[in-house]
């Protein structure tokens, strides 16, 4: 088998309300796989928030596309060490990241396809009904925001919701994340993400003010870049500590394992360079008995936690328009079976194209 064409293109998704008041839109960089065994595969990226996704696809057609073309796409380890190191003045990181990881994904598509398996079980299956935790609470969410979308997932049998705590004021923080405790009573947990706001000290006060509220993780406390500084809050404050959504590669989260940093790993498929890499990461924590819970892009992340003995959970936020894939994996009392179809199991929705492509 070879690969004979790889086409690129932005998508622009337009976001429902609430998650409007926080971003606009967000943007899939997508490529897709041609053959010459009728095999295509489709990989892509979220760029969340849109930011840009036009530079991610340049570097994708400039320098990936010519590496692949002509290839066995069933090479997926060569192709993607060939990827990763092209321009190796460029670290895989950010822009490039995101472009690997578009590719490798797309890869491991044709893979599954070719031998005709969902990837979770070409990777040796752990399990095919995954739980879910409900996403969002951003700071422009009302109080009245933030309880309407942490019922909604909690009506779809969701029994974990995470929610952002961004106000200036810990006091405040402490309030929204008790009102919506109060809203969503006993039978579902909660977590908590600063998204990287808050330095060391920032960060004890804050979590000193909401240690009491038993929350299943305290999220990106500092900014990924530092990863003393996350340890340092790891080791001082009460709640587990879980990051990695901005982290690129198994470098950075041997590291952040090394360092006792975090309890939780959340690496993204879209910007950890592809399934392949994500794999490699969840494989490393395990050896660390440190759990896995992917960032975003639920339905690829459900390959990866149901492969993983140490997966715990996918985060599900509800943001997909109904014509932009053909079918979306359900929630279904807070968890996800993945399907028996080959590859990752999605595919763009007719139409989906035309409508959403702005590049």
């Amino acid at each position: 088998m070879k690969i004979t064409a790889i086409d690129s293109f932005v998508l622009t998704i337009p976001n429902p309300r609430p998650i409007a008041l926080e971003f606009p839109h967000h943007k899939l960089v997508v490529a897709e796989i041609s053959t010459d065994e009728a095999i295509r595969g489709l990989g892509y990226s979220l760029v969340f928030g849109g930011g840009g996704a036009e530079s991610v696809q340049a570097y994708l057609e400039t320098r990936l596309k010519p590496v692949l073309i002509g290839e066995d796409p069933l090479y997926v380890e060569r192709l993607w060490e060939r990827m990763f190191r092209t321009d190796r003045g460029i670290r895989k990181q950010g822009v490039a990241g995101y472009a690997v990881s578009a590719l490798d994904i797309g890869l491991w598509d044709v893979a599954g396809k070719a031998a005709n398996l969902p990837l979770h079980k070409l990777w040796g299956a752990y399990s095919d009904r995954i739980p879910a935790y409900g996403s969002g609470g951003w700071p422009k969410y009302s109080e009245s925001d933030l309880i309407a979308e942490a019922e909604k997932y909690a009506a779809m049998g969701c029994r974990y919701y995470k929610m952002k705590i961004h106000d200036p004021s810990a006091r405040a923080n402490r309030k929204r994340v008790k009102a919506v405790k109060k809203a969503l009573g006993a039978d579902v947990r909660m977590m908590v993400d600063v998204n990287q706001r808050l330095d060391v000290l920032g960060n004890l006060r804050q979590a000193a003010l909401l240690e009491d509220l038993d929350l299943v993780w305290y999220e990106e406390p500092v900014l990924a870049d530092d990863l003393a500084a996350c340890a340092e809050v790891a080791h001082a404050i009460r709640i587990p500590v879980a990051t990695g959504e901005n982290n690129y590669t198994r470098y950075e989260f041997r590291d952040l394992l090394e360092r006792r940093a975090a309890r939780y790993l959340m690496p993204d498929v879209c910007r950890a360079n592809g399934f392949s890499e994500t794999l490699r990461i969840g494989h490393l924590a395990a050896a660390h008995q440190v759990a896995v819970s992917p960032h975003v892009v639920h339905e690829l992340s459900l390959h990866v936690v149901g492969a993983l003995a140490n997966g715990f959970l996918v985060e599900f936020i509800d943001w997909t328009p109904p014509d932009l894939f053909e079918e979306m994996p359900r929630c279904e009392d807070g968890h996800f079976l993945i399907r028996n179809r080959p590859g990752h199991g999605m595919a763009l929705a007719r139409g989906a194209v035309e409508k959403y492509r702005t590049s």
